[in-house]
């Protein structure tokens, strides 16, 4: 079919089109971005330079951080520039290189996730086939999956949105450039578009959430049912709300935006949700899911320490925490992760 767009560019309202409140959010943003840069960026190194972290669960946080710090790149470097100088300009071709790039690090987030919390049910519930189930080529087939599954949901929504028809009309009502806007400013019928949009919410984003629910639900039932000690059961339920906190904060969002996708309906009310799981889960990330962790923070010590920044108290004490179940116990100990 013959490509019939007469728009170049689109133009990006942004978050507001008031000066003052521009300014104010200018440097909470900003504060923001480098937080989730040095949050992710300090996490991926450390597990990169530590051969004690070269473990399933930090494999999988390796990802996630690089994702993150991928997917903030995505959009806020724009959204900055358009507080400082108005409504900000985009490409046609940039528009479209920022929805697929958007796309495609969500969705392979989102299944990212869910294949965590499987990680954590095998290696809470049945840590004596921990090993066997989670070797080194079972968690790399998991992560290229999570990022072909993403890279092909990506390549569909893109390719669907560059061929329909835009013309007049280019005022994008939102901060970077999402399928919901584009639609709006279609011309042509965007009914094939909605149906895939609609479909993969249902079918990637609901299926990861039910899964991710539904092993987190396994491990507070084996947490209640077998495990005696009352200090292991604070711990893990703690662990495991945090957990589910971030992993609500990144789904819910998402499912509320693409679940019902519909033409016409106001892109103002759709940005609160996308700033939470764009930008504000993956500053919690690092501190929910690494920063908390005492195996990640005696690396980080032991990483510093050789670069010349002593560490006064005790050195490198092996932590009690983190152990992935390779031994028979009633309850794994990596439950503090």
């Amino acid at each position: 079919m013959e490509n019939h767009t007469e728009v170049s560019h689109f133009i990006l309202l942004g978050l507001t089109s008031l000066q003052g409140q521009q300014l104010f959010l200018f440097p909470l943003f900003l504060l923001l971005y480098v937080a989730s840069l040095l949050g992710n960026g300090t996490i991926l190194a450390v597990v990169l330079a530590e051969p004690r972290l070269h473990k399933p669960m930090y494999f999988f946080l390796g990802n996630l951080s690089c994702l993150d710090i991928c997917y903030c790149t995505v959009t806020v470097p724009k959204m900055l520039a358009g507080f400082l100088s108005g409504h900000q300009a985009i490409s046609f071709a940039g528009c479209l290189a920022q929805l697929h790039f958007f796309h495609l690090l969500g969705s392979s987030e989102a299944i990212l996730l869910a294949v965590m919390s499987y990680d954590r049910y095998v290696a809470i519930c049945n840590p004596l086939r921990y090993r066997l189930v989670m070797s080194p080529w079972a968690c790399l087939l998991l992560a290229v999956a999570s990022w072909a599954t993403g890279c092909m949901h990506a390549l569909i929504t893109t390719v669907l949105a560059s061929r329909l028809p835009f013309c007049g009309h280019n005022r994008l009502h939102h901060f970077f450039c999402d399928i919901k806007p584009l639609l709006d400013l279609a011309c042509g019928s965007t009914r094939l578009n909605l149906i895939l949009v609609n479909v993969d919410a249902a079918v990637l984003g609901l299926s990861s959430f039910i899964l991710t629910l539904l092993s987190y639900l396994y491990i507070i039932s084996f947490l209640l049912l077998k495990v005696q000690s009352r200090e292991s059961r604070k711990k893990a339920f703690s662990t495991c709300t945090s957990h589910l906190t971030v992993v609500s904060l990144f789904y819910l969002p998402v499912l509320w935006n693409y679940i019902a996708a519909s033409p016409g309906v106001s892109s103002e009310r759709d940005m609160i949700p996308t700033l939470m799981y764009s930008i504000v889960t993956p500053v919690l990330n690092p501190l929910i899911y690494t920063l908390r962790n005492e195996e990640v923070k005696s690396a980080l010590k032991k990483s510093l320490n050789r670069k010349g920044f002593p560490f006064k108290g005790r050195q490198d004490v092996e932590p009690k925490a983190l152990q992935l179940c390779f031994r028979p116990c009633p309850f794994c100990r990596s439950t503090n992760f």
